[in-house]
């Protein structure tokens, strides 16, 4: 008979782990991000985004062996190719002067 062997890696949920970061984010004094209620959001959006110095963090979590969604997949594929990440505030005198209309669209 195979002796089985208790894997803990294996029995630590989406959650615990989600805990767990959020508590290290803390303690590292790093801004931190989680979408409260996921299910009005858009899907498939990673779970963390965590400022670390100069660096944008974007991860999805999951537990040892849960499954990423389709739309998971493509927003994770689409945020491996970003180079640059931008930054501000857009108030409705941007939208008016074609600000907002020109960074989108790669302008600027």
């Amino acid at each position: 008979m195979p002796l089985h062997v208790f894997d803990p890696v294996a029995h630590i949920p989406e959650k615990e782990l989600g805990e767990c970061v959020r508590q290290l984010a803390k303690a590292l004094g790093l801004l931190r991000y989680h979408t409260f209620r996921s299910d009005r959001s858009p899907e498939g959006f990673p779970d963390e985004a965590i400022i670390r110095g100069d660096t944008l963090l974007l991860y999805e979590l999951k537990a040892e062996k849960g499954k990423l969604t389709p739309a998971q997949i493509r927003w994770l594929d689409a945020l491996s190719r970003v180079t640059r990440v931008e930054s501000g505030v857009w108030r409705p005198t941007q939208w008016v002067d074609g600000t907002i209309e020109l960074t989108l669209r790669g302008g600027r």
